[in-house]
């Protein structure tokens, strides 16, 4: 997937994309937070990464406790794709 305003050296899968967030999970409690996830769009290149990551994590989180656990992670799929410009690839 390529997410648009975040370069990419490849594009990847929605594995991939769920594999290269779970690194940003720094306090390893098995979710991400709005700060983890603005250091993961901040260290791929994009711009107003904690405006984005609010956004995503408002949009994914549906029990409000302002964390994206693994049970909400395809809503934060849903939103990199309709608002992000994710572009899922099929492998």
């Amino acid at each position: 997937m390529a997410i648009r305003g975040i370069p990419s050296s490849r594009e990847m899968t929605v594995d991939d994309f769920k594999n290269w967030l779970k690194q940003f999970d720094t306090d390893n409690d098995g979710r991400i937070s709005r700060g983890e996830l603005r250091e993961a769009i901040r260290r791929r290149g994009g711009w107003f990464s904690g405006l984005k990551a609010g956004r995503a994590v408002r949009h994914a989180d549906r029990d409000n406790s302002g964390f994206v656990d693994e049970s909400e992670i395809e809503n934060l799929v849903a939103f990199a794709q309709k608002t992000l410009g994710m572009k899922q690839v099929n492998t």
